[in-house]
């Protein structure tokens, strides 16, 4: 018997309906916007002007992981404001509950801690100083299993790290470690513009290794200074690169898309009018 002959496949055929495993961020509207959530073990620069939200939508983030039906164990590092004060500001919000930093399942760090825990009181940091950091950061996340990290900015992290090479080795490193411990990332970065023409980042090599670029900032419409949302950026997924406003609401964060949100506000103008 002879065998059946080879059959050739076009290249442009998938042979597979693969589709990469998502980190739900359960925040309302942004799992919409990347199609189902962030790609699992993602490095995601959240790039804001100051009062955009940035804090908040981070937060939330590992809130909903560890509210998830299979809880996550999560963590943030603050390098901005002391941890006292972050828990202070953010428990303003009915989605969030003192209970769960108690209980372990959200891990609170203060960075200028670690970086006396380290020995790094000084001014900047050389290429030693910044494996360590790296390891220390590492070893925290491994120890207590977390899937989700937030670091809050990683602007100011990046100000003690003066080389632009030693910054981009510094989140590329850190971005490749913490993707093979399963860790999904957000890194806040504190821009002064949020326009089409600014950079994402303050240093110009965080959002080329970044994974992902979610842009936030301010927007003015019919005289109303509007917060807004745009995913410019996420790998391994399709999504919308729409704007979106943003409301801070006591239940957490939710998004509407922006031009819905002109024709209505324009509609109820006319009609009061």
């Amino acid at each position: 018997m002879n065998p059946k002959p080879l059959v050739k496949l076009n290249p442009m055929q998938s042979t597979s309906n693969y589709t990469r495993d998502r980190c739900i961020t359960g925040i309302h509207g942004l799992d919409e916007i990347l199609r189902g959530g962030i790609p699992h073990g993602s490095t995601v620069l959240a790039a804001g002007t100051c009062g955009s939200g940035k804090t908040t939508l981070a937060m939330e983030f590992l809130v909903r992981g560890a509210l998830a039906k299979f809880p996550e164990s999560c963590a943030h590092f603050t390098a901005t404001e002391p941890s006292i004060k972050l828990l202070e500001n953010i428990r303003q919000y009915a989605f969030f509950d003192m209970k769960m930093v108690d209980s372990g399942k959200i891990n609170v760090f203060d960075m200028d801690v670690l970086y006396s825990w380290l020995g790094l009181d000084k001014a900047s940091f050389d290429l030693d100083d910044v494996h360590a950091l790296i390891k220390a950061i590492i070893n925290i996340v491994h120890e207590i299993g977390a899937t989700r990290l937030v670091i809050d900015s990683v602007t100011t992290l990046c100000y003690k790290i003066k080389s632009e090479q030693l910054i981009r080795d510094f989140l590329f490193t850190l971005g490749k470690k913490l993707a093979s411990l399963g860790c999904t990332t957000i890194l806040i970065s504190e821009i002064t513009s949020a326009t089409e023409n600014a950079h994402w980042s303050s240093f110009g090599v965080e959002e080329a290794i970044a994974d992902g670029i979610i842009v936030m900032g301010d927007v003015e419409r019919m005289g109303h200074l509007l917060r807004f949302l745009q995913v410019v950026k996420m790998r391994g997924t399709s999504h919308s690169r729409a704007k979106h406003a943003i409301e801070l609401t006591p239940l957490g964060v939710m998004l509407t898309p922006m031009l819905k949100w002109g024709a209505q506000h324009d509609k109820t103008n006319k009609v009061g009018g």
